[in-house]
């Protein structure tokens, strides 16, 4: 069974050195694993943003003009050449006047919602054509609880090729905390390292970026709340 990170004792460095394979292996244990839980209930994020572009009355470069992305980067999204990171849906949902829970369920919902650990709606190079490589995929925790305003997600992180990142800039506030790895985070001109066990908690009007310290995977919890 996986330690609880929320135990209010201090990580050992024996603890925060024990290797990024060895953690993401008991989480798969206790959740079961993407490839398993990787079937119907993937969630193809792209081709939801287009349908809700096209019910809105909008053109791709129209939405490129209310978001800040270029065209080719949102046309890649829609056709799931290139899986959205979080940031990147809140902006797109914002501009559709939508909340971020549209694009991860159609169904009307409850007034509470619990998620078995089977049930998790993914976001994932499954869910991608040609098998494409992302540095996101990405756990949805809240869906079914109707109305929400908060969105929860496990997001297993990939090490970027490119570390000078587009930092997102939209209304709300988010949290993070570190399941597993080394995640750096930009808040506009600050820059730190977080740990297993930390957390971060800013309002999502700065600029901001959230990845892989080092060469690494991550795991992190992040919640995120559309003002």
């Amino acid at each position: 069974m996986l330690k609880p990170f929320w135990k209010e004792e201090e990580l050992s460095e024996r603890d925060r050195d024990e290797s990024i394979e060895t953690i993401l292996e008991k989480m798969e244990k206790e959740s079961g694993s993407t490839e398993e839980q990787s079937g119907s209930d993937d969630v193809k994020v792209g081709e939801t943003i287009r349908r809700k572009r096209e019910e809105a009355g909008l053109t791709i470069q129209e939405l490129a003009e209310k978001t800040g992305f270029s065209s080719a980067i949102l046309t890649q999204i829609e056709n799931r050449m290139i899986s959205p990171q979080l940031g990147a849906i809140v902006e797109i949902a914002n501009a559709l006047d939508l909340s971020v829970s549209a694009f991860f369920t159609d169904e009307e919902g409850k007034d509470f919602s619990i998620v078995r650990k089977g049930d998790r709606k993914i976001v994932s190079r499954v869910a991608m054509k040609d098998g494409a490589s992302e540095d996101y995929t990405y756990e949805s925790l809240g869906a079914g609880k109707k109305g929400r305003k908060m969105e929860p997600f496990i997001v297993h992180l990939k090490p970027l090729d490119d570390i000078k990142a587009r930092l997102s800039i939209h209304k709300g506030e988010e949290f993070i905390y570190v399941l597993a790895g080394r995640v750096e985070v930009i808040l506009d001109k600050y820059t730190d390292i977080l740990l297993q066990g930390d957390s971060i908690y800013y309002n999502s009007s700065l600029p901001h970026h959230v990845h892989c310290a080092d060469d690494e995977d991550a795991v992190i919890l992040a919640v995120i709340y559309q003002s």
